[in-house]
């Protein structure tokens, strides 16, 4: 573990993102599946009902920061597998298998998160969190600025 931490920055957190993510899209290529689409799968397995598929696209460009037509090909993927089905309406839901997915994915993820994560604090978390929403949410400002400028 390393006793002299960088500060904060760009590449601290984009070297941090990227590690975390390679771990986890190794444990999700096992179950055949992409990190947009559990993304994807987790937002709609963590709903109470069905969810508005504009919803889910939100959710998904939200977080991952793509394009609308890439949630809409991510929900079409799911669906095509079986994994999410077109509900009543534009609402789409999670099937029993896409469900079982998940959770399998959830299962085989929590051990190993439990390891990075061991051994630092509750405050040193929640620092880190907090420094962290602030840190997304001016990135949004921005982004969204520039799509303004853009448009």
């Amino acid at each position: 573990m390393t006793t002299t931490a960088p500060l904060v920055d760009p590449r601290t957190i984009a070297l941090a993102h990227y590690a975390a993510r390679a771990v986890l899209e190794r444990v999700l290529a096992r179950h055949g599946t992409t990190f947009q689409q559990n993304v994807t799968l987790r937002l709609v397995a963590v709903a109470d009902a069905p969810v508005e598929r504009a919803t889910l696209v939100d959710g998904v460009t939200g977080a991952l920061k793509v394009h609308a037509a890439d949630a809409h090909g991510t929900i079409d993927e799911l669906i095509a597998a079986g994994l999410l089905v077109a509900a009543e309406g534009s609402r789409v839901d999670i099937t029993d298998a896409g469900r079982e997915l998940y959770a399998k994915a959830s299962a085989d993820t929590a051990p190993v998160t439990a390891r990075i994560y061991a051994g630092i604090s509750e405050e040193d978390r929640a620092v880190t969190g907090r420094v962290l929403t602030l840190i997304k949410e001016r990135a949004d400002t921005e982004l969204a600025a520039l799509e303004t400028r853009q448009s």
